[in-house]
């Protein structure tokens, strides 16, 4: 009788790195966002701008060094989610620019570029520095106080625009809570990550059919969570509640499978919503601007900020006055920011704003790909985290502009004007490029005892002959 054969290890299958795609995406993009540049030139002086060459260099520098880090140290990334970036980024660079040449007093373009490179700077040391995402899991209760540290030092400075989320010195100025999102994010994964067998369970007290976790499982992150959110009323800062509140649920119902979290989430969210909406005097303004956009209108008082984003989109149509020939500077202060999406739908249609809702949606089914793919528990909260940061800021901006629900005074992703905001974007998707390389990277897959050849391949004698 002959000795069994030792297992033998399988080569893991290879996926294709795609960095040659990666590439050539990359430099379609930096194309594409120069060609607005000039666009935007032409229409408003029939010249190309004078400095369009420094501006081409500057963001294909940036994409490179990117793509460098990438090709070091994340071969296996998604080849998607560091193209749409640049290109999103490049996208705001260009509405920012656009806007500028109507308020030559407030000139916003140079200083995002400035955030534009301090944001890929740190992207690229993410992606370098970063060789494990598990390692992150450690630091889960260090992340949320720092979280909440920088949710509650804007308290101390003074309101601007009716909310208290910014810290000013001077000229210089950052909004912490953009910060905070993240590492929430990780604190979120980590614990949930640890305690998801627990959370599963069934306990024994019951809220409308949904049976909860016992308290002291449930009690952590709870109390974070409603700090948090407390801490955000305090502020003013009524979208970035929203979009924590739901982050919690998302990632909660992730964790656990149980669909009853999220009716449960939607039933308090209504209910805080109304709440806040009928005590808290700026959001009760926000709340009957949305239910009235023309009220000020038929008061002799003239269009306001929603009104104007409503006219933007109805003069844009299908498909746009063209770049740098629309009207949407009216919109006033804000349109550089909240409203920067009214300026894209003015005067690139329809199409152009489908194009770019498209761009957001590919990002975020890219980074929840990518959670479903990595094959530790933290990785894939961590991931399906990040996208939904992403998707919920979309959303929330979107409908507001829209006015689908009230306005909740977020910077889009990417395009609107705001240091804190596109640094912070970087880092997501540097995460997620971290998260999608470790869940596409090949392993080694050992055979099962007495198989000699990988599944699927007949092995010699009586098996290959049968």
């Amino acid at each position: 009788m002959s000795a069994p054969r030792a297992v033998a290890p399988v080569p893991a299958v290879r996926l294709p790195r795609r960095r040659g795609v990666e590439l050539a995406l990359l430099a379609l993009a930096v194309l594409i966002t120069v060609y607005g540049y000039v666009d935007v030139g032409l229409a408003h002086h029939g010249t190309v701008p004078p400095n369009v060459a420094g501006y081409g260099g500057t963001l294909a520098a940036l994409a490179v060094a990117a793509h460098l880090a990438v090709r070091r140290r994340a071969r296996y990334a998604d080849p998607l989610l560091l193209p749409i970036a640049v290109l999103l980024n490049g996208a705001g660079l260009v509405l920012i620019y656009r806007l500028d040449l109507q308020t030559p007093h407030d000139v916003a373009a140079p200083t995002q570029m400035v955030w534009s490179a301090l944001g890929v700077a740190l992207f690229v040391a993410v992606v370098l520095a970063l060789r494990d995402h598990r390692a992150l899991a450690r630091y889960g209760y260090l992340s949320m106080t720092v979280a909440l540290v920088l949710l509650v030092i804007p308290i101390g400075f003074p309101a601007i625009n009716g909310a208290r989320i910014w810290i000013r010195l001077g000229a210089f100025s950052i909004q912490p809570g953009e910060f905070a999102k993240v590492l929430l994010v990780v604190f979120f994964a980590a614990y949930l990550a640890a305690h998801t067998h627990a959370l599963a369970y069934t306990g024994r007290r019951l809220v409308w059919k949904v049976q909860l976790p016992t308290g002291r499982v449930l009690g952590p992150i709870l109390v974070v969570w409603g700090v948090s959110i407390g801490v955000l009323v305090l502020e003013t800062d009524l979208g970035t509640s929203l979009l924590f509140f739901g982050l919690f649920v998302v990632m909660l119902y992730v964790a656990t499978g149980r669909r009853g979290w999220i009716a449960v989430g939607l039933l308090l969210a209504a209910a805080g919503a109304v709440a806040v909406g009928r005590l808290e005097p700026h959001v009760h303004s926000r709340v009957e601007n949305w239910l009235h956009p023309f009220a000020s209108i038929a008061a002799g008082r003239g269009a306001g900020q929603l009104a104007q984003s409503l006219f933007a989109f109805g003069a844009g149509g299908l498909l746009g006055t063209g770049l740098g020939q629309g009207h949407s500077i009216l919109i006033g202060f804000a349109a550089k920011s909240d409203f920067i999406l009214a300026t894209a739908g003015e005067e690139l249609g329809l199409v152009g704003l489908s194009a770019l809702f498209l761009l957001y949606a590919l990002l975020v089914a890219r980074g929840l790909r990518s959670g479903l793919a990595v094959r530790d528990p933290f990785g894939r909260l961590l991931a399906v985290g990040l996208a939904a940061i992403l998707g919920l800021q979309v959303f929330v901006i979107a409908g507001g502009v829209t006015d689908l629900i009230p306005l909740t005074g977020m910077a889009m992703p990417f395009l609107a004007q705001g240091g804190s905001s596109v640094v912070t974007n970087w880092v997501i998707v540097a995460l997620l490029i971290r998260l999608s390389d470790s869940a596409r990277a090949p392993r080694p897959v050992r055979a099962e005892p007495g198989a000699g050849a990988p599944p699927g391949r007949p092995r010699a004698g009586r098996d290959a002959a049968a």
